[in-house]
Formats: C-alpha cells, sequence, structure tokens
C-alpha cells in the first residue's frame, strides 16, 4: 500500500471522527477535524492548502472550543445554573454516551437538573420546578453549541475544498 494512500485514509478518519465529535461532547469534535485537513494538506505537500488556508482553519478551530464552552455557560447562566448544574450537564453528557442517542439527549438535562437539586439541598417542589427549567436552559445551550459546532465544521470543509480544488 502507498504511504499517501494510508494517510489520507488517516486523515479522512480523523476528519469523519471530528464530525461525530461536533454533536458527541466526550470527543474534541473541531480539533479531530483540523487534525485530519492538516495531515491531508500535510500528505500533498502543502501543494493545495498553503499556510493562510491552514491559519483560517486554526483559528476557526479554536473559535469552536470558545463557542462550546460560551453556549454552554450562556444557556446556564440565563436560567440561573450553578456551578453544579453546568458540572452535572458534562457529567450527564458523559454518561449519556453509554446509552446511545436517548442518553446523550436526557444526559445532560438530568446531570445539570441533579447539579442543581444538589446546590440547593433540598427537594421542596419548588425547587424542583425551578432545577427542571435550570436543566432545560443547559441543555438547550449545549444544543445551541453544538448547531454553530456544526456550522463551523461545515465552514472548515468548504474552505478547505475551496483551496483545494481552486
Amino acid at each position: 500500500m502507498d504511504p499517501n494512500t494510508l494517510l489520507y485514509a488517516i486523515a479522512a478518519i480523523l476528519v469523519l471522527v471530528g464530525l461525530a465529535g461536533t454533536v458527541l461532547p466526550a470527543l474534541p469534535g473541531l480539533p479531530l477535524l483540523f487534525a485530519g485537513l492538516l495531515l491531508a494538506a500535510w500528505t500533498d505537500g502543502f501543494q493545495h492548502i498553503h499556510w493562510g488556508w491552514l491559519l483560517l482553519l486554526g483559528l476557526l478551530t479554536l473559535l469552536s472550543l470558545v463557542i462550546d464552552l460560551w453556549a454552554t455557560a450562556l444557556g446556564a447562566k440565563r436560567v440561573g445554573a450553578s456551578r453544579l448544574a453546568v458540572l452535572g450537564a458534562m457529567l450527564g453528557t458523559l454518561a449519556g454516551l453509554f446509552f446511545g442517542p436517548v442518553g446523550l439527549l436526557l444526559g445532560p438535562f438530568a446531570g445539570a437538573l441533579c447539579g442543581e437539586l444538589l446546590h440547593r439541598r433540598s427537594l421542596q417542589r419548588d425547587d424542583f420546578g425551578q432545577a427542571a427549567k435550570i436543566g432545560i436552559g443547559t441543555w438547550l445551550g449545549i444544543l445551541f453549541g453544538a448547531v454553530l459546532k456544526i456550522a463551523l465544521a461545515c465552514m472548515m470543509l468548504g474552505l478547505f475544498a475551496l483551496a483545494w480544488w481552486f
């Protein structure tokens, strides 16, 4: 097997895993996507993709990391979530990975709900309702971040293709 073919295959795998990582919070999606694009450019000897394009793709990758943190924090902050609720949402997301798509949808909500209830140290009806509101707000923040990361991933792939073929 030609070494370049193997490197292109690894680059393609990195890109695909990176795309999956835009919606799976446990994977660093866009950094893996960028690594795949960088490997493809390197394998080509940077004949099609020059440093300016790579710099732009790298900046978009950094922007995705900021968006990831910002969107989750924004969703949580808008509804008055505690730090335990945000931590619970992250842990719930990780736990949700083991339960497939349903776990990915319910995990962040359940984690934020539990985290907020722990913060309040109460199981009163009013506290449960507020904790549920916080769970939904945090989940929406995570969802908003995933949508923005998908848009950035599409933009990165489009820019890479544009630079490669034109």
